[in-house]
This record gives C-alpha cells, structure tokens and sequence, in this order.
C-alpha cells in the first residue's frame, strides 16, 4: 500500500450549525418535526432565526464533524467542502482547521452563500435539525484535489452530499481514485430520507465501491425497505465488505465477512444533546480502522466519542479523545 497522509479524508457539506435551546412548542409553530432533519430555504432559515434565543456558532456538517473527531483521536484528517467568501464561511474554515483538520478548498465567490443549520435542542436533549444548504451542494469535481484523494487511507464520504449530479459525479471519482491508490472507501447514508431519495444509487455505490458502510437503525431499515433492524442487519452482512450498524442507546453491530460483532454504548450521566452522536461514533471507528485495530476496539473508540459528544451542546469534541481513549485503556 502506498504511504498516505492522512487518517482519513472526507468530502461532505460544509456547514455553520447554529445551536439554541427551545421548547417543543417553538417546534410545531414553526413546522419541524422533532428529532428530525429537513431542508428549509433562505426565508424559512431568517423567520427561525429571528425567533429564536442565543445560539452557539461552530462550523459543522456530518463529515467535518467526524474529521474533527478523527484529529481529536491524535490522528491526521482532511475535509473537502464549499463554502462561500462570506462570514459564515470565515467562521467555518476557522473552525475546522483550529481543530486540527486540513482544509484547503477554495471559497465561493458571487453566488449562494454558504450553508447553514438551525439546530433547535428540546429539554430532552433531542435536536431537530433546520437546514439550508446554500452553496454547498454546488461542489463539484473540479473542486475535488484528487491529489488530497490519493494521499488518505481511507476516504469518507457523506451521504448528504448526493443530491446533485455533479456532487455525485465527485464522490465516484474520489473513490476510483482512493481505490487506485491503494486508500478504502467509506460512506455514511446521513439520514432515511436521504437513503430514500437515493436508494438505488447508494446500493450500488455499496456493490461496487464501498469498503465500509456506516448506517443507524432507520437509514438501515430503509435502504433495504425491511420492517426490522435483523432484516437489514442480514442483508447489510451479505452486500457490504463491513457494515457499520448503530443503534443509539442499544450500541452498535459491527459485520466483516463471517464476523458479526456486538458493543454497548458507553454510560453517560446525562444526555444534554444528541447532535452529532453518529458522526463522533464514525471518527472513533475510522481512527482506529486506519490504525489497523480489530473491529470490536474500533467500535469501542466509536462509543467514546459518542458518549462524549451527547454530554454536552454541540457536535464537535470538548474534551480530547485521545486522552479519553487513553483511559479507557485504548
């Protein structure tokens, strides 16, 4: 295998997330469907905006998220995403490379204006996620430094990002070209209604490209439109070289081949904010699969930074992985 540079490098929607507390009465005056994600255009985003108390501003998007938490694990990790020369894109590029990630795609100038989401987080610490995408949908393979491509082990790529030809048109030829150099390709599906806009493309994608899957429970159950975790469970087994299974509360399953591999969540005092649970459990998993550790310890990296990220507001790492890894005996 060729000698790599980073860890792990994704390509996904660059995204400001703008993090309030609220009640499940502001939910339903303004149409969201608890612990839901939607996408909401320019106006929608203002009217909610306006409405809402203080929030917290950090750049953010699946993908980044979980590049944040591959560094914060001590590993090298890179991010390929739009943003537009404006605020909101100067707060997202700052972020993300104060954390340690290489970020070097270039800034929009002149047309939409970088994404963001309202992330609304009721007293049970669930969040509903309001979402307008601006131009970071827009990335196309121009924009994709295949030379950054080839430098990974692994590429990551994020479902979100599927929804216009040319972001598909990128992600194929990132992973011909991570394959070519000798990297593996992983794809998180994002959410169910994604997988459903997307179904056939992904199962193929899945077939022909992908070494790692990353799927919760319901994404699971639609992509393969089966009515039980089990079912999808069988199925992910048979068609994806290892598939990544979460399950919230439950843990996680973990499938390779004839291996299937079970691990618990790890405790947490209390969840204060769910946001970005999945995305941390696929940092821990992807740090640990690019240092060649078994299944069952890259599950258990996932759980960590999991755990720590629903302890409190926000999605990315608060305190370092590493040093939590560390004394868990990792």
């Amino acid at each position: 295998m060729a000698e790599h540079k980073y860890d792990v490098l994704a390509i996904g929607n660059a995204i400001v997330d703008i993090i309030g507390r609220c009640n499940d009465m502001f939910l339903v005056k303004h149409g969201a469907t608890k612990g839901g994600m939607r996408l909401v255009d320019a106006e929608t985003v203002k009217a909610i905006y306006a409405d809402m108390g203080p929030g917290i501003e950090i750049s953010g998007g699946s993908a980044a998220n979980t590049m944040v938490g591959v560094a914060s694990f001590g590993g090298s990790a890179a991010f390929i995403g739009k943003v537009s020369d404006d605020e909101f894109g100067g707060i997202f590029a700052h972020d993300i490379k104060a954390a340690g990630v290489s970020f070097k795609t270039a800034k929009s100038k002149g047309g939409a204006p970088t994404a963001r989401s309202l992330v609304l987080v009721t007293p049970d610490g669930e969040r509903t996620m309001n979402t307008f995408l601006g131009v970071s949908p827009e990335l196309n393979q121009g924009e994709v430094d295949l030379a950054e491509v080839r430098a990974a082990k692994i590429v990551y790529l994020e479902g979100y990002l599927f929804d216009r030809p040319d972001a598909k048109a990128a992600f194929r030829t990132a992973a011909t070209e991570a394959k070519a150099a000798g990297g593996q390709v992983a794809l998180t599906l994002s959410d169910s209604f994604c997988v459903d806009r997307h179904r056939a493309e992904f199962l193929d994608l899945i077939k022909t490209q992908v070494d790692i899957l990353f799927a919760n429970e319901s994404e699971l159950k639609s992509l393969y439109k089966v009515a039980t975790f089990e079912e999808g469970a069988r199925l992910a087994k048979a068609q994806a070289k290892i598939a990544v299974l979460t399950r919230g509360a439950k843990g996680s399953v973990i499938m390779s081949g004839d291996k299937a591999v079970t691990v618990g969540a790890e405790p947490v005092k209390q969840v204060i904010d769910t946001t970005g649970a999945g995305d941390l459990y696929a940092a821990g998993f992807l740090y640990g699969h690019a240092a060649g550790k078994p299944l069952d310890i890259c599950g258990r990296l996932g759980s960590i930074a999991a755990a720590e990220i629903i302890s409190h507001i926000g999605a990315r790492p608060e305190t370092s992985l590493a040093a939590l890894a560390k004394k868990k005996g990792f």
